[in-house]
């Protein structure tokens, strides 16, 4: 899946159903960097992931204030769905850490959404991960462009 265009959502529906096909491209140990303006609806499309995955989408909360979310699932070998936020935090390897980025990163069973992603995640990224980078932009009638670039392989 690679989009030569970007999708246009009119709404929050729309933008988590773009998640949900998203998530049929997934596969354990993939990694969605997910970048966007406050409100763009990166936590949206992360529900979309999870639903996607047979988990439960209800149980998808911004991550803000607890940094990281894990959700079961079960799709394809993909056992969790870990959602971390990292706005308010900076490249400090340090802050990162305590987080615990450095261990859902090598978790080969799950895929991990990183909204805000920092430069210093590479540091954690297995080699053999497969990098998905989506962005989100919000348009001047509050509809959204979504961008989704694949991995190489």
């Amino acid at each position: 899946m690679n989009t030569a265009e970007p999708i246009t959502s009119a709404s929050a529906e729309e933008t988590e159903a773009t998640g949900t096909n998203l998530a049929d491209h997934l596969r354990a140990g993939d990694v969605v960097l997910l970048e966007g303006d406050l409100a763009a609806g990166k936590t949206t499309l992360v529900r979309g992931l999870l639903r996607g995955l047979s988990g439960n989408a209800e149980a998808v909360s911004s991550p803000s204030f607890v940094l990281l979310q894990t959700y079961d699932c079960s799709a394809r070998g993909i056992t969790t769905l870990h959602h971390v936020d990292l706005y308010r935090l900076g490249e400090n390897i340090a802050d990162l850490r305590e987080v615990g980025l450095e261990d859902v990163l090598s978790d080969d069973t799950a895929v991990v959404a990183v909204e805000w992603p920092k430069n210093t995640l590479a540091t954690w990224i297995p080699t053999d991960a497969r990098i998905w980078r989506v962005r989100i932009s919000t348009n001047d009638d509050d509809s959204r462009q979504i961008e989704i670039i694949a991995p190489e392989s």
